[in-house]
C-alpha cells in the first residue's frame, strides 16, 4: 500500500514497520504516520484500514509514503492509532524510514501503542540532555517526562516501605509494564497448578493434621533423579549440609566471621571443645578465623501468625556459632534460640541428645526461611529493584543512554510487585495460609530491615568483605561469592564501556540533569531520604556512575537469581527449611522427642501450601530473557553492539567455568551461571 501525491517537488520515503509477537492478529483500527523533520511535518498518512490484516504478530510491513513538502532531516515519528470497532492494543517494535537520499533512519519503540493515543518516536541514537540543540527535541524530551511523571507516581503501601508504584492492582499499571498475558502470572493460579504438578492436592482438606513421622513427609516430597532437593531429604540432620546452606543455600549473606563473641550469646570453651578440632580454646579459634556466627536478631518480638485461631504459630531470634574444622567444613557447634541467655533458654550444642540438637538447628532453619523471604529476597531484590524501576520511567527519557541500558533490566518487575501485594502479601493474601510471619510480621520485618539497608550492602564485592568473608584460602567452596564476583565484574566491565561511550568526562556526568534526577528520586523515595543509607543522593564522576548502574543491574538481575531459583532446592523438604512452627522452643535439654519435634513442624495443608509456593516461585517466566540478552534493540550504535558482544563472550566463558566446576558435584552450584540468571525480578 502506498500514500502519493501529484506535487512535483515530492519526495518518496520508504517505511518499514515490526510488530511484536504480543500483538493480537487481525486488528480492527487505523494506524496513521506523520514524519516530522527540521524544516517541517507531513501530513498523515493512513498505513493500515481496518481489516486489511497488516500489523499481524510478528509481521514486518512495507509502505512508499511520499510527501509534498521539503522536510529537512527527519528527527521524530509520529504514530497514531484509531479504533474502528472494538479496542485493543498493538505492540510496534521498530520503524525504520529510508530517506530520499537513501539513508536509513532507526525508531525503537517496543511498548504498546493503545486507543486514541498518539506515540511520538525518536530515532535510536541515544543522546544525553546536553545533546540536544533544537526546541522540536528538548520540547518531545520535556514532554515525555511530564506523561511519564504522571503516569509512573510514587505510593506508599506501608509505612516504612520503600516507596513503590501508586497502584492498587495489575491492571490499574501502565500497558507497557503489565504482562504480555496473565498465563503463568497469577499467584493462585500458579500454586494451584504446582500442586496438580505435585500431586498434593489429596492432602489440603487435611489442615492443621500433623504427619506421623519424618518419612511421612515423603508423600508430598517430588523426587526427581539426582536433584539437590533429594540430596537435602537425604542428608538434612547431618551438621555438614546444615553449615553448607549458609554459603551455597537459598539465603547465603547471613554468615560473617566472629573475631568476638556477642556478651548476649556466652558460649565457652568448655561448652565446645568436643567440637573443636585444633587444640586451641574458643578464643584463639576465633583469633585464628575459624568460628563463624549467624545471628536472626531481627527477627526478635516479632509475632508468630494468629490469622489461624485454631493453630498457634512461633516465632524465635536464635544465634548460631559455626566452627571451619579441619576439612574446611562449617560446622554448628552452639546455637540460643532466643536472645537473651537466662536458664529457660539454654545454648544447645552437637553433645546434647540428637532431639534436642535436631530442634535447635530445625528452628535456625526455620528462621533463616523467614529472614530470606522477606528481607533478602522481598525487601533485598524485589522492592529495591521496584524502585529503580519507577524512577528511571519517571527521570529517564526513552533517547537516553541509560533508559536503553536498564529498561531490559527492570522488565515484568513493576507487574510481579504488583501481583504480590495484590495476592501474595496482602492481608489475608496468600502468605498468611503457610507462613508463621504471615498475619503482619513480614511487614514488621521489611520496616526494621530497611534501618540497616545501605548502599554498600548492594555492592557485592563490599558485602562480602563487610562479613569477611572474601578470603578464598579460608572459605574455599562459598560458590555464591566466587560467581558473583566473576558476574559483578562483568556487569561492571560492560556497563563502564556504556559510560565511556556517552560520557566523555566526569564534567559530563554532573552536568546530566536526567541522570541526576534518577538518582535523587530513588534516594528521596526508595530511601526514604535516609543518609545513613549511605545512597548518593548526586553521581559526580564516571567511576561512581559505573558502580552505581552495576548495583542497578546485579541486584535486578544475579542477586535475584541467586535467592530466588534454589528455594525448590534447598526449601521443599519441609524438614530443612519449616515455613512455621507449631510448638514453642523447648526451655530445657533433655525433654525433645521426634514426636514433639513432628507437632512443631508444619501440619500437612500447610506443608503443601509451602511446597507449592517454593515450586512456583523457582520457575522461570515463559520467554525468558536471560543476562546479556537483548533482542529488544534500543541501542543502535555500532560502539555500543560491540560492547554487548564483549559482554556475551564475558558471560559465556563464566558459565563455562561454573558447568566445568561442578561437573560431577552432588551439590552443583549454578544459581550464578550466567545461562541461568534472567535479565531482570520478574517472577
Amino acid at each position: 500500500m502506498s500514500s502519493s501525491s501529484s506535487s512535483s517537488s515530492s519526495s518518496s520515503y520508504t517505511v518499514t514497520v515490526a510488530t511484536g509477537s504480543q500483538w493480537f492478529a487481525g486488528t480492527d483500527d487505523y494506524i496513521y504516520l506523520s514524519l516530522v523533520g527540521a524544516s517541517g511535518t507531513s501530513e498523515r498518512h493512513l498505513l493500515d484500514k481496518a481489516f486489511y490484516n497488516d500489523f499481524e504478530r510478528g509481521a514486518v510491513d512495507t509502505y512508499d509514503v511520499t510527501v509534498a513538502e521539503e522536510l529537512g532531516e527527519i528527527q521524530l515519528i509520529k504514530i497514531e492509532k484509531r479504533k474502528y470497532w472494538f479496542p485493543d492494543d498493538w505492540y510496534l517494535k521498530y520503524i525504520t524510514v529510508k530517506t530520499p537520499a537513501g539513508d536509513y533512519l532507526e525508531f525503537p519503540c517496543y511498548r504498546w501503542i493503545t486507543d486514541e493515543k498518539e506515540v511520538v518516536l525518536r530515532d535510536g541514537r541515544a543522546k544525553l540532555p546536553g545533546d540536544d540543540k533544537t526546541h522540536i527535541l528538548k520540547n518531545h524530551r520535556r514532554k515525555e517526562l511530564e506523561e511519564r511523571q504522571k503516569l509512573y507516581r510514587w505510593g506508599e503501601w506501608h509505612p516504612g516501605f520503600p516507596l513503590s508504584i501508586d497502584a492498587k492492582s495489575h491492571k490499574e499499571l501502565p500497558r507497557n509494564i503489565q504482562f504480555d498475558s496473565e498465563k503463568g502470572v497469577d499467584f493462585i493460579l500458579n500454586y494451584t497448578k504446582a500442586m496438580e504438578n505435585l500431586c498434593i492436592n489429596r492432602f489440603m482438606h487435611m489442615f492443621q493434621s500433623s504427619w506421623s513421622d519424618f518419612a511421612d513427609f515423603e508423600k508430598i516430597f517430588v523426587r526427581i533423579s539426582n536433584t539437590i532437593s533429594e540430596y537435602v531429604m537425604q542428608h538434612w540432620q547431618e551438621d555438614f549440609m546444615f553449615g553448607y546452606q549458609f554459603l551455597n543455600g537459598c539465603n547465603p549473606v547471613m554468615i560473617k566471621k566472629c573475631t568476638e563473641l556477642p556478651k548476649k550469646f556466652p558460649v565457652t570453651t568448655e561448652m565446645v571443645e568436643c567440637s573443636l578440632e585444633r587444640n586451641l580454646t574458643l578464643e584463639e579459634e576465633m583469633k585464628q578465623g575459624n568460628i563463624y556466627i549467624v545471628d536472626y536478631e531481627l527477627l526478635d518480638g516479632i509475632e508468630g501468625n494468629k490469622t489461624d485461631p485454631s493453630t498457634i504459630q512461633y516465632v524465635a531470634a536464635p544465634i548460631c556459632l559455626l566452627y571451619k574444622n579441619l576439612q574446611k567444613k562449617i560446622v554448628p557447634i552452639a546455637i540460643q534460640i532466643h536472645q537473651i541467655p537466662n536458664p529457660d533458654n539454654p545454648i544447645f550444642l552437637p553433645s546434647d541428645a540428637k532431639y534436642d540438637w535436631l530442634l535447635a538447628k530445625i528452628w535456625v532453619r526455620s528462621s533463616d526461611f523467614h529472614i530470606h523471604q522477606t528481607v533478602t529476597h522481598l525487601l533485598k531484590t524485589h522492592l529495591v529493584s521496584e524502585v529503580f524501576a519507577v524512577a528511571m520511567f519517571r527521570q529517564l527519557p526513552a533517547v537516553h543512554p541509560l533508559f536503553k541500558l536498564l529498561v531490559p533490566h527492570i522488565r515484568f518487575t513493576i507487574a510481579i510487585n504488583t501481583k504480590a501485594r495484590e495476592e501474595l502479601i496482602c492481608e489475608y493474601g496468600l502468605f498468611d495460609k503457610a507462613n508463621a510471619t504471615g498475619g503482619g510480621g513480614h511487614v514488621q520485618m521489611v520496616q526494621r530491615a530497611m534501618n540497616f539497608l545501605t548502599y554498600s550492602s548492594l555492592c557485592f564485592p563490599e558485602e562480602i568483605k563487610a562479613r569477611h568473608m572474601e578470603s578464598l584460602e579460608d572459605i574455599p567452596y562459598y560458590y555464591y561469592r566466587d560467581d558473583g564476583l566473576k558476574v559483578w565484574e562483568a556487569i561492571k566491565s560492560f556497563v563502564t564501556d556504556i559510560v565511556d561511550i556517552y560520557y566523555n568526562s566526569d564534567e559530563v556526568v554532573c552536568e546530566d540533569v536526567e541522570l541526576q534526577a534518577f538518582v535523587k528520586d530513588i534516594y528521596i523515595y526508595g530511601m526514604k531520604g535516609n543518609k545513613a543509607s549511605g545512597f548518593p543522593k548526586t553521581i559526580k564522576t564516571r567511576e561512581k556512575l559505573s558502580e552505581y548502574l552495576t548495583v542497578v543491574i546485579f541486584t535486578t538481575s544475579a542477586q535475584h537469581a541467586a535467592v530466588n531459583f534454589g528455594q525448590y532446592d534447598w526449601c521443599s523438604w519441609i524438614p530443612n527449611s519449616p515455613p512455621t512452627m507449631r510448638r514453642p522452643p523447648p526451655m530445657e535439654k533433655g525433654s525433645v522427642t521426634v514426636e514433639y519435634i513432628i507437632e512443631s513442624l508444619p501440619d500437612r495443608g500447610r506443608s503443601c501450601w509451602h511446597l507449592g509456593a517454593v515450586w512456583a516461585l523457582s520457575q522461570f517466566q515463559e520467554n525468558e530473557l536471560f543476562l546479556g540478552m537483548y533482542p529488544d534493540e534500543h541501542f543502535i550504535e555500532k560502539p555500543v553492539k560491540e560492547a554487548m558482544s564483549k559482554f556475551r563472550k564475558n558471560l559465556d566463558e563464566i558459565t563455562c567455568f561454573i558447568a566445568e566446576r561442578n561437573r560431577n558435584k552432588k551439590l552443583p552450584y549454578y544459581y550464578l551461571s550466567p545461562d541461568q540468571i534472567p535479565n531482570s525480578v520478574a517472577v
